[in-house]
């Protein structure tokens, strides 16, 4: 009955609370249907297994532009992977996508990432002083959390940091719910779409030392590795992803550990815990997408769980939720930045669509942790922690403004 499939994305009690829906459906019902805010249905698994195989399996495909996929969002194209876009059908699915990881994968290993570090430390330093010198309380979201990741793929990709309000602006209307009408969703993309095709234009005059302009000269070489439509949509993607998630995921890292100080007081106390802290922060988080993960299309009848899901099928991974099975970590919700096998996460995916990015991420999280503990020891939540507020409207969540106080 179609009365019985419940609305999704579930409430939750607190900001940062998973639904406890969730844990009910991985262990009664972990292969479930459920309505999405566009009315469709789609079915989420809940548990860990389930939700790697959905993210490894190529018979889950991200393309979701076809007929017969659940819409996403209340627009008419569905939103952001659901539309049809003839630059991003090439790099989305099988040979098309591993010559664009090809393309990229370089620029993101965890050696070139080490040598960022003293840049991100830099930039830390520089954006927590300016916090710092306008006294308590300050808004972490606006002062570190948003511009440090900004800054940081402005400078690797080889984009102006100063219009990061530009970037924020056309990435929430891209990755819209149920807040911008399809119109504005057109505007952002064809702003969105100009800015980077002039800044391609800028940048092949007077080229750097960036990523921009060694895929710029990859695609003026016209061998087929990287059309222009196709660089166009990199950049416009690497400007959206490596701001958005990781600006989200240091607010909601911040607040996680001074809701419950005892984890942030554990990191000043031992800096070695910082990459553990990090990993537990991101295996226990289920702010950050909406949705809980990106929705795949099922081309053939697949079982999960003594469960067949039919051919047809928009699937949806639900990472928070397969992150606390305690099939896979004892003691599954309790905060353990010692815990050995927390790397195990599906934070970052798995599989051919495992994050690119996610060395650069995981080090930007571990610079601001390491810097907010060893700079501001006695950093705590201006408000108590019930008073957080969750983005709404976005198929990307996080928090909405967290004030501190030190």
């Amino acid at each position: 009955m179609a009365d019985a499939i419940p609305d999704f994305p579930f409430d939750r009690p607190t900001a940062l609370e998973p639904p406890p829906q969730l844990a009910e459906l991985r262990e009664r019902c972990p292969v479930a249907h459920v309505r999405l805010p566009s009315g469709d249905v789609a079915t989420v698994v809940t548990r860990y297994d389930d939700a790697r195989a959905v993210l490894a399996d190529p018979r889950f495909s991200r393309d979701l532009a076809r007929d017969g996929a659940a819409r996403l969002s209340t627009t008419e194209d569905g939103g952001l992977f659901n539309r049809r876009r003839t630059s991003a059908a090439g790099i989305r699915q099988g040979r098309g996508h591993m010559r664009w990881r090809r393309l990229l994968s370089g620029w993101f290993t965890l050696r070139k990432m080490e040598l960022w570090r003293p840049r991100i430390q830099a930039m830390t330093d520089d954006l927590l002083d300016a916090m710092l010198a306008k006294g308590p309380p300050g808004n972490l979201s606006a002062g570190l959390a948003l511009p440090l990741p900004v800054r940081v793929i402005c400078a690797l990709v080889g984009a102006p940091a100063v219009d990061q309000d530009r970037f924020a602006h056309w990435s929430r209307v891209m990755l819209t719910l149920t807040r911008y009408t399809q119109d504005e969703v057109d505007q952002a993309y064809r702003e969105f779409n100009a800015y980077v095709s002039d800044m391609i234009d800028r940048n092949r005059a007077d080229p750097g030392d960036d990523l921009l302009s060694e895929l710029t000269q990859i695609t003026d070489a016209e061998d087929g590795r990287l059309s222009r439509e196709e660089l166009i949509a990199t950049v416009r993607a690497l400007l959206l992803a490596g701001h958005e998630t990781t600006s989200n995921m240091i607010a909601i890292m911040t607040a996680m550990l001074l809701a419950d100080r005892s984890r942030y007081e554990d990191v000043v106390d031992d800096p070695d815990l910082v990459p553990g802290t990090v990993e537990e922060v991101l295996r226990l988080d289920s702010t950050l997408s909406v949705l809980g993960g990106v929705p795949r299309f099922c081309t053939e009848d697949v079982e999960l769980s003594e469960v067949t899901v039919p051919a047809g099928s928009t699937v949806i991974p639900h990472i928070p939720a397969a992150n606390r099975d305690r099939a896979r970590f004892a003691d599954p919700d309790r905060f353990d930045p010692r815990r050995e096998n927390s790397a195990q996460h599906l934070a970052f995916g798995a599989g051919p669509h495992y994050c690119l990015g996610q060395p650069l991420a995981r080090l930007e999280l571990q610079v601001v942790l390491s810097t907010l503990t060893r700079r501001l020891p006695g950093l705590r939540l201006r408000d108590h922690p019930d008073s957080l507020r969750l983005r709404t409207g976005m198929i990307s969540g996080g928090l909405q403004d967290v004030w501190v106080t030190w």
